[in-house]
């Protein structure tokens, strides 16, 4: 079954003969993850995406990036496809601060004289961008959110264009954060959200009149094993796409499939999802945010004590490093080393009591099967979780 790199090899129809869809949405937010700072060394130049073809940049621009081959390849093929080769891009930005555990990247699609595309970029592999992650889970706005607000205020007042923004993973959180705390004027140009796979708020976030004045225009897609994209997910509403990963894995969009000219559905999210992400929502639910800041902190305290910067490096380190580990344990006040162990026990307890359900319903029909869902652009793929 075809990718989003295969979609971008044979789709040769432009993007006045094809209208703009989900799968394009994916395709410029997994763009987005290439680094393209050399090139926009001059930042008030507009390039188009066949000028960043440079092979002699190709190991700064792949430096950080998950999946560096199929991102190279993404590359190529992007600039050969007619589809894409010739779309616009302006205003790049990409900045880390450790200090403030901040990682911000984004640049903006001009697809016509009417519409632009902001893309926000997702979590790389640095362990900064994950700790901004984990701080969703207990404060809002992180510094991620406040930049992802300005840059798209930013843009509209450079251009009068219509508006779509998206991202994949916290790219996508970023994307309806910055609109649905856009101003009113702003709000009316947006056209679209594109949430692919990004995790959600807190619960009072999906209530509050900024979410509802954009909900109807977010296009959530998630794959059938969704992790990152039910995190703190207290809606409903969201597409779901077959993948070719297991588990973790399918948060890759590589892995995402498309049939032709959109994504390959299905109707049900798989039951280790379900099982998974109602365990992490009920503890995230039932922790206080103080206790879920500790416990965030605590352990990205220990991960720090191994000097990693990227994941990468944390699996090397982990061994390397294994008494600056326990040093750090060892460091933490009683209280807080007792708060760890005791959450990490809630959690277990709580595992265990969703998966007696599911060990009753073995016998009953398997959701993890493919119902695929053909349905055309124009209908409603908006999925109803039955949980």
């Amino acid at each position: 079954m075809a990718n989003i790199i295969d979609y971008v090899k044979e789709q040769l129809k432009d993007l006045n003969d094809l209208s703009f869809n989900q799968v394009d949405s994916l395709v410029l937010s997994q763009y987005a993850y290439i680094r393209f700072d050399e090139i926009f060394s001059d930042n008030h130049k507009d390039y188009l995406i066949k000028d960043m073809l440079q092979a002699e940049h190709f190991n700064d621009m792949l430096k950080y990036v998950w999946a560096p081959d199929e991102n190279k390849e993404l590359l190529f093929a992007m600039a050969a496809s007619p589809r894409f080769r010739n779309i616009k891009m302006s205003h790049y930005v990409n900045k880390l601060d450790d200090k403030t555990e901040k990682q911000f990247s984004a640049v903006t699609y001009h697809l016509n004289d009417d519409l632009i595309y902001l893309a926000f970029r997702g979590t790389d592999s640095t362990i900064v961008g994950w700790k901004e992650d984990f701080n969703m889970s207990f404060t809002m706005p992180v510094p991620a959110q406040t930049e992802a607000l300005a840059y798209l205020r930013l843009m509209a007042s450079t251009s009068k264009a219509k508006i779509m923004l998206g991202g994949h993973s916290k790219g996508g959180n970023l994307a309806v954060y910055a609109a649905m705390n856009a101003d009113e004027k702003i709000k009316e140009r947006i056209i679209f959200v594109y949430n692919h796979d990004g995790p959600g708020f807190q619960e009072t976030v999906f209530n509050s009149d900024g979410y509802l004045a954009i909900a109807d225009r977010i296009k959530k897609t998630i794959p059938q094993s969704s992790m990152v994209g039910m995190l703190l997910e207290f809606q409903d509403h969201y597409s779901i796409v077959k993948s070719k990963g297991f588990w973790f894995l399918q948060h890759d969009p590589f892995l995402w499939e498309v049939n032709e000219e959109d994504f390959l559905y299905q109707q049900h999210l798989s039951n280790a999802a379900k099982y998974t992400n109602k365990t992490i929502n009920q503890w995230l639910t039932k922790a206080t945010i103080k206790e879920r800041e500790l416990f965030i902190d605590t352990l990205y305290n220990v991960i720090k004590s191994t000097n990693a910067q990227t994941l990468s490096q944390l699996t090397d380190n982990i061994i390397q490093d294994g008494k600056n580990i326990l040093g750090a344990i060892s460091d933490v006040d009683e209280q807080t080393k007792k708060f760890v162990l005791q959450t990490i026990k809630d959690l277990a307890s709580i595992s265990f009591k969703n998966l007696l359900p599911n060990k009753k319903n073995k016998g009953g029909q398997d959701e993890d099967k493919s119902i695929t869902d053909h349905r055309s652009d124009k209908e409603d793929r908006s999925t109803k979780s039955k949980d």
